[in-house]
């Protein structure tokens, strides 16, 4: 397995990989399917721009992601956004090698914290997640309608 980082000319292979994450795994998301796939394309390179954007690829096949972006308020802070593993990939290690980037890459680039959210229902993702060292921070709160149903708490680690 290699991870790689999405350089900005891979809008489509972003967007291919994000919309294949949002079909499998719909309620793991804040977004929608049907409006992350109305987005035009220039859209795409842009969050590769600003959004650290990795990707785990295997016998050459994507079939994970993960990126790290700056929280717009708090400069000591990165948020883990957007992971996912591809249910072929599940159990082999994926979403370990995803999270330790991302923590490497919030650390080099002066982050003293990072954080997620996860739904609370999402017991695999916690387990990863709590191996990792996140732990709950107590903010909670639920996904946007029409998924408000769904709770989400927020973790964090300290790096």
């Amino acid at each position: 397995m290699d991870i790689q980082h999405l350089s900005v000319n891979e809008g489509f292979r972003l967007r291919h990989i994000r919309l294949r994450a949002l079909a499998d795994a719909p309620d793991a998301f804040g977004s929608i399917y049907a409006d992350v796939a109305a987005r035009p394309m220039e859209s795409w390179a842009k969050q590769l721009e600003e959004i650290a954007t990795f990707v785990a690829v295997k016998d050459g096949e994507d079939v994970g992601l993960v990126r790290c972006a700056h929280d717009a308020h708090h400069h000591d802070t990165a948020w883990l956004i957007s992971m996912w593993v591809a249910a072929e990939a599940r159990g082999q290690g994926v979403g370990n090698a995803l999270v330790d980037v991302v923590i490497e890459y919030a650390r080099l680039s002066g982050a003293t914290r990072l954080l997620l959210d996860v739904a609370d229902d999402n017991r695999q993702a916690i387990a990863l997640y709590t191996r990792k060292g996140f732990v709950p921070n107590g903010k909670t709160g639920s996904l946007p309608a029409p998924r408000h149903h769904i709770r989400e708490h927020q973790r964090e680690l300290r790096l």
